[in-house]
């Protein structure tokens, strides 16, 4: 693969083939065209550097994006939080019925284990049906929070979540459902969900799992990507300590 250098050389001998007679435009085309077809490897090189400056413009904008909406992100207290008084902040966009939050569910509650500085804040965003959004709805009443780490495990656990299920699990970590469910028919959690659909909008979240540590935008169950984070952001404070 031909080096930023090199690809530079090449396109220039391909315009240099017709700088000195100003040939029409046609046959320029004709013969840049003829380069790059000897030389297909011109093309490779280019888009490869054309998706590295789209990838560079998108980790910029979502880094303006996070600190814009850096305290809807890490500080609203309406938001489920375990290790509420950790140093650090790691936030995750989830539903209940995702089979990729599923996946790194198990490796979330290690973290928050392993990581008592971590602040872990959990941001409920609805996106596979009803039973989903019970959960969601669930999740932000008074009674459930209290047992947040709890039933998150329980019903990241099992597969097949229904309505019965959302309930079962309730009772066995000592909720009453049909009490949490009135609660959960509260207009101020209805809002609560509205925002921050609009919050994961802003920060062009378009599924689940998503996770933000730091200026940091990780997609998908990369739980490799989120233990570097956040080793990045602590090392990051570390450094400005030394």
């Amino acid at each position: 693969m031909l080096s930023p250098p090199r690809v530079v050389l090449a396109l220039s001998a391909a315009l240099a083939l017709s700088a000195c007679d100003k040939p029409q435009d046609a046959a320029f085309g004709e013969r840049v065209r003829a380069y790059l077809l000897e030389h297909p490897e011109v093309l490779e090189e280019v888009a490869m550097k054309l998706n590295e400056k789209k990838q560079a413009e998108a980790i910029k904008a979502s880094t303006a994006a996070i600190d814009k909406h850096r305290a809807a992100l890490e500080r609203d207290p309406r938001d489920f939080v375990a290790n509420p008084n950790g140093k650090y902040t790691v936030v995750e966009f989830y539903d209940y019925r995702c089979s990729y939050c599923k996946v790194v569910a198990p490796e979330v509650t290690k973290l928050i284990r392993e990581n008592p500085d971590v602040r872990f804040v959990f941001k409920e965003l609805p996106i596979f049906g009803e039973v989903s959004d019970s959960a969601a709805r669930l999740a932000l009443t008074q009674p459930v929070k209290a047992k947040g780490l709890d039933v998150y495990g329980r019903w990241m656990a099992d597969k097949a979540l229904t309505e019965a299920a959302l309930d079962r699990h309730l009772r066995e970590v000592g909720i009453d459902p049909a009490q949490a469910r009135r609660a959960a028919q509260a207009p101020a959690i209805a809002r609560h969900i509205s925002d921050t659909r609009a919050l994961a909008q802003a920060l062009n979240i378009e599924g689940t799992p998503a996770f933000v540590v730091g200026d940091v935008m990780i997609p998908g169950a990369d739980v490799n990507a989120l233990r570097a984070a956040i080793l990045q952001v602590k090392g990051k404070d570390l450094k400005r300590i030394s």
